[in-house]
């Protein structure tokens, strides 16, 4: 009997678990996947992790769970510290894998442009962390809020500004205001809307939700205006220092709380050359994700720069969709002869972004149709709902978003800071 071939596939996030749910049951490969969390997690909806609509566990689920029934699959967690293709092994901070075939699902990680301050200072959006910790941040602001008497200490805590106007940007915006509306005085009777601060949504490009629908971007600015968001467009955050944040056209902010939802990039790792690298670090790779350079390493989702594709020639969009359909190519291709490989091919399934309450918009494919309102928002429901990883999480989640669209409120405001331990 053939040995089975060993694919190491680092990164369990869309892309990293579709390839391995797809091939976890092979006769020809076993596969090993790589985390540095020991839990899949569902991105879209972290922003309502970080202000209490949502519990982690209802967007996060266990891998060696989601792997029992895989024969194929082994989990190991760790975190990868470099890559080492001569040899055919990736060096983790645990330990060393050999492979023969390496696959690189990474995801991406924030980009603060080189701005030491604003890295150090504001409050990421794109892991569970991160979503933690800026519900730690906002809770515990809310309560120092109450035992303050100056009025403009208490506004820099009550003072939000989101740097970012596409999907998650405009979502955290939408809620935030939500919160205010909803939430804050009932929970914090000490504070009055006077005493309420205001939130800001910045952005470089001349549009919110720059890579949807004109009308799309228009009902979405003017939806934000009514919920009371402060838009300020071609604009950039500049700095962020002395409880203040700097803006392009010269405005300063009064703030402690800036979240950072302005960029991403793909994570580069030691060992790869630097030509096989492109734009916002992700690595190069042909119409079958083969990094350029290598015969045995494949990228996907975030982490790869498909070139070839005609309708996407700066690379696509770093999304669930192009993930899952790349992942679902590769594993096709890994199970049939080399002659019988299919080349990727993005099919759009259209957009959706969620404003507040019973306002979301969607851009069907090529943006040739648009939704706005109720309807959009119903889909957009749906989709979220469907796009988690098991049918708990299916339940728990639409329990959730029943009991905020009956009460407008939730109960998960609790602020939680583990101590670290060494394990």
């Amino acid at each position: 009997m053939k040995k089975k071939q060993t694919i190491i596939v680092v990164g369990g996030g869309f892309a990293g678990l579709e390839l391995v749910k797809r091939l976890g049951n092979s006769s020809k490969y076993e596969l090993i996947l790589v985390d540095c969390n020991n839990y899949n997690f569902f991105p879209p909806l972290i922003y309502q992790v970080s202000t209490g609509f949502m519990e982690p566990s209802a967007i996060s689920y266990p891998f060696r769970k989601i792997l029992r029934d895989k024969k194929s699959v082994h989990f190991r967690l760790g975190a990868l510290k470099e890559v080492v293709p001569s040899e055919n092994k990736i060096v983790l901070n645990n330990g060393e894998l050999k492979y023969n075939i390496l696959v690189m699902a990474t995801g991406a990680e924030s980009n603060f442009f080189g701005n030491t301050n604003i890295e150090e200072k504001s409050l990421p959006m794109k892991t569970i962390s991160d979503a933690l910790s800026l519900r730690n941040v906002i809770l515990t602001r809310l309560d120092r809020a109450t035992r303050l008497k100056d009025s403009q200490e208490r506004k820099k805590l009550l003072t939000f500004v989101v740097a970012g106007a596409g999907p998650t940007g405009v979502e955290l915006s939408g809620i935030l205001s939500e919160m205010r509306s909803f939430i804050i005085t009932k929970d914090y009777p000490e504070l009055s809307k006077e005493d309420l601060g205001d939130i800001y949504l910045i952005d470089g490009q001349d549009a919110v939700l720059a890579a949807m629908s004109k009308n799309s971007q228009n009902y979405t600015h003017s939806q934000l205006n009514k919920l009371n968001v402060k838009i300020k467009l071609n604009t950039l955050v500049k700095d962020f220092k002395d409880e203040t944040v700097y803006l392009s056209d010269n405005t300063q902010i009064p703030t402690k709380n800036l979240i950072w939802a302005a960029g991403i990039s793909a994570k580069a790792f030691k060992g790869f050359a630097k030509e096989s690298y492109g734009q916002g670090k992700r690595l190069k790779t042909n119409v079958f994700n083969l990094v350029d350079g290598y015969k045995n390493i494949y990228a996907l989702g975030d982490s790869a720069l498909v070139m070839g594709d005609d309708n996407y020639p700066n690379g696509h969009p770093q999304l669930a969709q192009p993930a899952l359909q790349q992942a679902k190519n590769l594993a096709h291709n890994l199970n049939v002869a080399p002659q019988e490989w299919t080349p990727f091919t993005y099919k759009d399934k259209g957009s959706l972004a969620i404003i507040g309450r019973n306002k979301a918009v969607m851009d069907f494919p090529k943006q040739k149709y648009h939704l706005k309102g109720f309807s959009a928002w119903f889909i957009w429901i749906f989709v979220h709902i469907m796009g988690l990883v098991n049918f708990k999480n299916k339940v728990r989640t639409l329990y959730n978003w029943i009991g905020y669209y009956i009460y407008k409120d939730q109960s998960f405001r609790m602020i939680i800071k583990p101590s670290e331990r060494k394990s």
